[in-house]
């Protein structure tokens, strides 16, 4: 169970503001539990984030807990690369949709875990239980999941100021000139609702691209992405203001009668972050799915491209800039 939380307001301020500082969690979270009727100030169910406390009221947090719930047969499995009494971490597969919304009609990730029986944090709201960061459905690879409050704030954090780090894996249309850095604000695209776009005053994002090595044909090339940010659709979006596409990305990338894939070759293969209770350093490697693997083996060196991966020292990528 996740307890409840008691808390005073002693100076005047939003309720939305005081539940952040007081939960040390971010705004979007506090809006989900406020919504979802888990607040009372002085006894009172209040779902209106802006309401204004006043000095001396009472505030009382009922966290939900994660319902199990089978709307859907779930008829995948998800590879589990480490757990304990506070985190999992998966490799996510590829096609599979993080938390549910309105638009999705297949099971999801959160969908599984409950399927699973996992405990999950409540933090984010029933549709996000545990979700810490999320993956695009076509994105697959390693994610990191809360099982408790606790732990969700202290992972929310690390994301915040980057102590959390991720490397992704990508095979490009077209070799990049030269390893890089784009820092360029996403926001909306204006034209195409299911699209990002570097837009100016929007939301701050940065990449790092690192060249690892071409195909055999030199027409492709597999490289290597650290984010600095995470924003929706980020590395495709980046990509794409540079003149670059993902194989197999027909939202962001360049179709021809050549790219028949039917999938985006984008993968998060490792994810770094510091255990939330123990304080101990950890790394993840989520090995790269079958069809990824066979695309490099037919179409790479696969002595060159085994030695670029190597997870023991990827960071050595993006010592350059």
């Amino acid at each position: 169970m996740h307890e409840p939380k008691d808390c005073l307001c002693e100076t005047p301020e939003r309720l939305d503001k005081f539940l952040s500082a007081t939960l040390e969690t971010t705004r979007n979270q506090v809006l989900s539990l406020i919504k979802e009727g888990c607040v009372t100030v002085d006894s009172k169910v209040v779902t209106r984030p802006g309401v204004k406390l006043k000095s001396g009221q009472n505030i009382h947090i009922d966290f939900p807990e994660a319902v199990v719930t089978r709307p859907q047969k779930i008829d995948f499995d998800v590879e589990i690369l480490y757990e304990d009494d506070d985190l999992l971490v998966i490799n996510k597969p590829k096609g599979l949709t993080v938390h549910p919304a309105p638009s999705v009609k297949e099971p999801t990730l959160v969908d599984w875990l409950k399927h699973k029986g996992i405990r999950l944090s409540t933090i984010s709201g029933e549709e996000r239980h545990g979700i810490v960061h999320r993956l695009d459905k076509g994105t697959s690879g390693v994610m990191v999941v809360a099982k408790n409050n606790e732990a969700h704030h202290a992972l929310s954090l690390q994301l915040q100021d980057r102590t959390m780090g991720r490397y992704y894996l990508a095979i490009l249309n077209m070799p990049l000139k030269e390893n890089m850095i784009v820092d360029k604000a996403i926001g909306r695209n204006s034209s195409n609702r299911l699209k990002m776009a570097t837009i100016e005053n929007a939301k701050d994002a940065k990449t790092e691209f690192s060249k690892l090595y071409p195909s055999k044909d030199e027409k492709n090339e597999l490289i290597a992405c650290k984010l600095y940010s995470g924003r929706t659709h980020q590395i495709r979006v980046h990509l794409e203001s540079i003149g670059r596409g993902i194989l197999g990305d027909h939202l962001y990338g360049f179709k021809s009668k050549e790219d028949k894939i039917d999938e985006i070759f984008l993968h998060a293969y490792i994810l770094y972050f510091v255990h939330p209770k123990s304080l101990q350093k950890m790394e993840f490697v989520a090995p790269i799915h079958e069809s990824m693997k066979t695309y490099l083996e037919e179409n790479f060196d696969m002595e060159f491209i085994n030695e670029a991966i190597i997870s023991t020292d990827f960071s050595r990528h993006f010592n350059s800039l």
